[in-house]
């Protein structure tokens, strides 16, 4: 392939329609002088310039000439020929060596190309010289003047070419990376919505059914001897579904929680220890330490999810009489302790998460956690209860952030 060509652009085009129409004019004006000037040959002069027309048409005619170098160097060859037996009949065709120059640059190798050039006036001056019969500088600084304007115009455009080129690579690049960017940031948004909405979902609605679901199994224990008991576990569960319901609609909506409007997150906490105590058969209490500061509201929903966690799954698994629920405002972090007196496990032992079983409570307590900078402390064993320890850093939080 033709690596020198570049491709045809309306400015290319362009140009190369005015190199045909230089090449034509200047074989028209050498034909029309012959004529003009009554020369003994103007008849031969006036068909070889035709013939050299003809054969100088059939390169952009032919698509080969421009793509493969070895039928572009046949081609100018050709035409080479032709015009050298018009230089032999007449002066005035020295004129068409100087669109040949920029044939042969262009389309040559450029090593090729130059030599070409060289040759090419080589044989002007020559043609020239012997229809005047005589050899001067003037002779060789026009066709030598005009071969050095033609090297440095081709090679000029052609470094032009490959700069612009080069840009035109970076700029798909660019485009390219940025397309990439933008998929990749994509991916990162439906994957972090997928993860919050997962996060959501274990610690209201799955905690919410599970805990629906022991106040009805409460609830069919009790019938028929304890009726009153029985319609208290129900009325329990109805307003299980109803706080479940309203926290669905706000994750969704990405909203605070329920719990938290129109009150702090110690307030918050105070009511999910009072409210698993009334439904369950477990006593839940509430402790506030160091001096309240607001927090973000990130930082609050975080640690009122990881509690409702902690006490849910301490009344579905721990067996447990009591739990102890601790908020502490520590200075440059806040801290919140989970402790229960129930029936323990191996923090090392945990089975994988399951669909149908669960267990994946630990795992989006530490997703929460790690969003945020913060830390998480498990201590078990097998028959001595659970301890969770939750830390969160104090950062500066922006206006919009902070809570009163």
């Amino acid at each position: 392939m033709n690596a020198s060509a570049p491709a045809l652009t309306p400015t290319t085009r362009a140009l190369a329609w005015c190199l045909h129409l230089l090449v034509v004019g200047l074989l028209v004006l050498v034909a029309a002088r012959a004529v003009t000037d009554g020369r003994p040959h103007a008849g031969a002069i006036a068909a070889v310039a035709a013939a050299c027309g003809l054969v100088y048409a059939a390169g952009p005619v032919l698509p080969r000439v421009r793509l493969v170098r070895r039928f572009a160097a046949w081609w100018l060859a050709a035409v080479g020929a032709v015009w050298l037996v018009l230089l032999g009949l007449s002066p005035e065709a020295v004129w068409v060596a100087f669109p040949l120059y920029f044939l042969q640059l262009h389309l040559l190798s450029r090593r090729a190309g130059p030599a070409a050039v060289g040759l090419t006036a080589v044989a002007a001056v020559a043609g020239y010289a012997a229809h005047t019969g005589s050899f001067g500088p003037a002779m060789v600084i026009g066709p030598t003047l005009g071969a050095a304007v033609a090297v440095a115009v081709v090679w000029g455009y052609q470094a032009l070419y490959r700069e612009s080129e080069q840009r035109r690579r970076l700029i798909e690049e660019l485009t390219d990376t940025r397309a990439d960017l933008a998929r990749a940031q994509h991916t990162a948004g439906v994957l972090a919505e997928r993860e919050r909405l997962a996060r959501e979902i274990h610690d209201t609605l799955a905690q919410g059914l599970s805990s629906i679901q022991l106040l009805l199994r409460a609830a069919e224990r009790a019938l028929p001897g304890r009726p009153d008991a029985a319609a208290g576990h129900v009325v329990a569960a109805r307003q299980a579904a109803v706080d479940n319901l309203a926290e669905a609609r706000r994750f969704v909506a990405a909203l605070t929680p329920p719990t938290l409007e129109g009150t702090t997150l110690a307030g918050a906490l105070e009511r999910l220890c009072a409210t698993t105590s009334a439904r369950h058969r477990i006593t839940a209490r509430f402790h506030l330490t160091g001096a309240p500061a607001p927090l973000p509201t990130a930082h609050e929903v975080a640690l009122l999810r990881i509690a409702q966690s902690a006490l849910a799954n301490t009344v579905r698994h721990a067996d447990a009489g009591r739990a102890e629920i601790t908020l502490s405002h520590l200075g440059d972090q806040v801290a919140l302790d989970v402790v229960d007196d129930g029936v323990g496990f191996d923090p090392e032992g945990l089975p994988p998460a399951d669909p149908e079983a669960g267990g994946f409570g630990l795992a989006a307590v530490r997703a929460r956690l790690d969003a945020l900078g913060g830390t998480l402390t498990v201590e078990s064993a097998p028959g001595h209860g659970t301890a969770l320890a939750a830390r969160l850093p104090l950062t500066p939080p922006t206006e919009p952030e902070a809570r009163p």
